[in-house]
């Protein structure tokens, strides 16, 4: 048995033992591994998933999974993404499983001291923008728009993630593509910080300088909506909390619901209690394009997402080719700010014609 055939039997194992059902069976998993195993295809359906991290429709479990090995992030370094896709009318959706002995989302919240004073908690190791204790769990899932990135079929990733110039100051680089004109569209689920979608990005040639630190990576344009610190004026103390008095005092969930944060009440909080620092609502506009439902149990994250085939956003992936070929590359985080494990090939993406 190869060595991917038999990484697969051990997250098959896994899952059976768990009690879940990915796939029907062993067999089934080995078959879908060993036919056109780097393809994804999506799966023309009669009704739409319900978006809730479940997955427990029968056309999930009847469809044909790729198997996405991701390797070198922090934490949980490598780990085995299988994902699913299907269609139904002008939609398209996605489901992907991965193992993560963790939920992370205790992303930096806030502390209050012996003396009172609030601290927000932070990767004491952390040298700018690679916080890895204090964070969240995350997926990110890349696809050149028109096919404009250049090689992106035979590096992935590797074509525009982390490039570094002298002098950047980030130790783990900047994203950006090599030439004007070459476009990606990021997918970016952020298990804290994003509401009922993932976040909608973009990808461009911009370079880093001090008045574009983000480089090349974008968000797409959104009318409100979205995340935001949860601060004072002067950034001294968290500005709301949850609603109630029984809620957790240990920063959990991670994240306030803006619609539902009620006006910080110091006078409910004694030394080493923590609040969530994180307001969140959904993205209004082209940012809030694709829907997603998640849920971790059992050392499993499951992450249901779809959107529109055709946005018409000059920022977005357009599948409106349906006897096309797409191609996307994948990276999980493991509670890291940006040392992901990543995917070291690119995996096709096609739909099933009906007939």
């Amino acid at each position: 048995m190869n060595r991917k055939l038999h990484s697969l039997f051990v997250v098959v194992t896994m899952l059976l033992a768990l009690g879940l059902t990915w796939f029907p069976n062993p067999e089934l998993a080995v078959v879908s591994a060993q036919d056109d195993e780097d393809t994804l295809t999506s799966v023309m359906v009669d009704e739409a998933p319900v978006l809730d991290g479940v997955a427990d429709e029968a056309f999930w479990e009847d469809a044909t999974a790729v198997e996405i090995d991701v390797r070198r992030g922090a934490n949980n370094g490598s780990t085995t993404v299988f994902v699913k896709s299907v269609y139904v009318d002008d939609m398209v959706y996605f489901v992907a499983q991965w193992a993560d002995p963790t939920e992370s989302n205790i992303r930096s919240p806030w502390e209050m001291q012996a003396d009172g004073t609030w601290k927000l908690l932070t990767d004491p190791d952390d040298k700018g923008g690679d916080n890895n204790v204090w964070y969240e769990d995350k997926l990110a899932i890349i696809w050149p728009i028109d096919n404009s990135i250049v090689d992106f079929e035979f590096d992935g990733c590797g074509v525009a993630c982390h490039r570094s110039s002298d002098g950047d100051p980030k130790p783990y680089g900047n994203k950006y593509t090599e030439t004007e004109g070459e476009m990606g569209d990021i997918w970016h689920w952020k298990s804290v910080r994003n509401l009922n979608q993932m976040h909608d990005q973009y990808l461009d040639s911009t370079r880093y300088s001090e008045e574009t630190k983000e480089a090349g990576r974008h968000s797409d344009p959104s009318e409100s909506g979205g995340y935001k610190n949860n601060a004072t004026e002067d950034k001294t103390a968290p500005a709301f909390m949850l609603p109630g008095e029984d809620f957790p005092r240990d920063g959990a969930p991670g994240y306030i619901i803006e619609s539902e944060a009620v006006p910080f009440d110091a006078s409910l909080f004694q030394p080493g209690d923590r609040i969530p620092a994180i307001l969140k609502s959904e993205f209004v506009g082209d940012g809030g394009d694709i829907s997603a439902g998640w849920k971790w149990e059992d050392g499993m994250w499951t992450l249901e997402f779809g959107r529109k085939l055709v946005t018409g956003s000059e920022f977005d992936v357009q599948f409106e080719d349906l006897a096309g070929t797409y191609n996307f590359a994948l990276a999980t985080f493991d509670n890291a700010q940006v040392r992901h494990a990543y995917q070291n090939t690119v995996t096709t993406f096609v739909f099933e014609q009906p007939e």
